[in-house]
């Protein structure tokens, strides 16, 4: 890699944000995935599953 095609890639990976560990929704994370279990446990019970 030179050091032109370096340096053009940097900003770019500064700027991309994919919703990695760094993001700062660990709270709404959190809540999102309580709430799909609590539902998947209503549903194995409501079916008879379990």
């Amino acid at each position: 890699m030179t050091a032109t095609a370096a340096a053009t890639t940097t900003p770019a990976r500064r700027r991309a944000r994919t919703g990695g560990p760094g993001d700062r929704s660990k709270l709404l994370e959190n809540l999102a995935g309580w709430t799909l279990v609590v539902v998947i446990a209503m549903l194995v019970t409501q079916l008879g599953l379990m």
